[in-house]
């Protein structure tokens, strides 16, 4: 093979994995996990949850349709990109639009079939999803109110597919919905706030086009400021163990967006506040695993003999 023709097949695996979003993929593997082994599942062992094959389906089901959800809306928004991301724009040009869309459908019919392995409930769920996904990318991600709250609960469905699967309906768990779907809301209203360029010259109605920028960060900070609901009275948990230090620093980092936001005027600066909500989010994943540290340590011991 010659160093031209490996280096073009390097450039489009990495063009795909941009187009999928391959860091995001990975972190929700992760997330799915964790939390299955540590939130959804206390009670089974780290062998009956990793060797559990519906749970591997279900999460591959995901991971399939989140890949095509993502191509699609990279599809739509090969314009809007050329503008708000440039350099992605141009890596994402390594592989045609035409067999972008065969992969999403090849995606889409692979975490479906996956569904199907589960259960019908479960080919239907993610046959809404799906739609649901081309639905936001197609339409509602161009309207102001209902592009945010369809983005955060798109982001949501795939852990309430496996708070499903394992039935656990405790109030802890809805506490830390309640917080996600908040923090996840506020980053979608700043990665807003960082696209107001493309959005504009696209003519999509987001919530900064519509509402302006400051009415935008107004909401942001509201927001955030309701966050510090589910916090309190997740922190009144015994059970939460050392998971409670992540929530003591995550009103600190959330206190610094709200401040920091509302002085932000530049695009490198919602990215920055976009970015450091991204890692909250991930650290709060990799957290997961101190909500009980005696649980930690006895699903270890179980798998070790």
């Amino acid at each position: 093979m010659s160093i031209s023709k490996a280096k073009q097949i390097t450039f489009k695996f990495f063009s795909l994995f941009s187009a999928v979003r391959g860091y995001n993929i990975l972190v929700l593997v992760l997330a799915q996990y964790l939390a299955a082994i540590f939130i959804f599942s206390p009670s089974k062992s780290l062998r009956e949850v990793v060797f559990d094959l519906h749970l591997l389906y279900l999460v591959l089901a995901c991971v399939f349709v989140i890949a095509g959800g993502y191509i699609i809306n990279n599809f739509y928004d090969a314009k809007v990109d050329k503008i708000n991301r440039p350099l992605k724009a141009g890596l994402d040009s390594y592989v045609k639009q035409s067999t972008k869309l065969r992969l999403y459908f090849l995606l889409n019919f692979t975490g479906f079939a996956f569904g199907i392995l589960i259960s019908w409930r479960a080919a239907l769920f993610f046959s809404i999803y799906i739609f649901g996904i081309w639905l936001y990318s197609h339409k509602l991600k161009k309207h102001p109110f209902i592009g945010v709250i369809s983005a955060t609960i798109l982001t949501i469905l795939p852990f309430f597919a496996v708070f499903v699967y394992y039935g656990n309906f405790s109030k802890i768990i809805f506490l830390h919905a309640i917080f996600l779907f908040l923090v996840i809301m506020v980053r979608e209203l700043i990665k807003d706030l960082e696209n107001l360029k493309g959005a504009l010259a696209n003519n999509y109605a987001t919530f900064p086009v519509v509402y302006g920028e400051k009415k935008t960060k107004q909401f942001s900070i509201l927001l955030l400021i309701f966050t510090v609901f589910p916090i309190a009275i997740l922190l009144n948990y015994a059970s939460l163990s050392y998971m409670q230090y992540y929530f003591y620093f995550a009103l600190i980092i959330l206190i610094f967006v709200g401040f920091y936001l509302w002085k932000s005027n530049s695009k490198n600066q919602y990215r920055i506040l976009h970015n450091t909500l991204k890692l909250l989010l991930l650290i709060g994943v990799l957290c997961l695993i101190f909500i009980d540290t005696s649980l930690l340590l006895e699903k270890v011991i179980n798998r070790l003999n």
